[in-house]
């Protein structure tokens, strides 16, 4: 390695703005009020989505709220692609087993660090519309998810 401490997931098209990386990786730290996996989140005191519609906002909600639901997840976002991993997290996670893509890939990676005894924490995040690209969120993908969670109860 190159001695890189932490590893941070988010959208490449600026719709997860990199001025929340600082608060992220401070969040990220051992002892007290620290996390070794913290969620850039739209659903806690602070946080939000911007020029979403009802309909999108409704998808996203009840999503994470089935997968927090199902999986007894301490997360209120638990679908967030904005993340910060300390670097021993990944490392101790068997990544050729996360069988996920797409949405249900944020909810298994926070699954497995959970059930791992990891501490899970999430700071409040703006996320806007998209301006540049497109939602890659398809009837497939939510397909995924909805029968993922399922699957996930039985992983230790």
């Amino acid at each position: 390695g190159h001695g890189y401490e932490y590893i941070f997931e988010m959208d490449a098209d600026f719709s997860h703005d990199p001025g929340y990386l600082v608060g992220l990786v401070e969040a990220c730290h051992a002892g007290p009020g620290g996390a070794d996996v913290v969620i850039g989140s739209r659903y806690v005191r602070g946080g939000g989505t911007r020029d979403w519609s009802f309909a999108r906002r409704m998808i996203s909600r009840g999503g994470g709220l089935y997968a927090r639901a199902v999986l007894g997840l301490p997360v209120c976002d638990p679908t967030a692609g904005f993340v910060c991993y300390a670097r021993h997290v990944i490392a101790d996670l068997d990544l050729a087993a996360v069988s996920a893509s797409g949405y249900a890939f944020q909810i298994e990676m926070k699954h497995r660090a959970h059930r791992r005894g990891f501490v899970l924490r999430e700071r409040p995040i703006v996320f806007p519309d998209r301006t540049r690209g497109a939602s890659k969120m398809t009837p497939a993908i939510a397909a995924e998810a909805v029968t993922l969670v399922w699957r996930l109860r039985k992983i230790v």
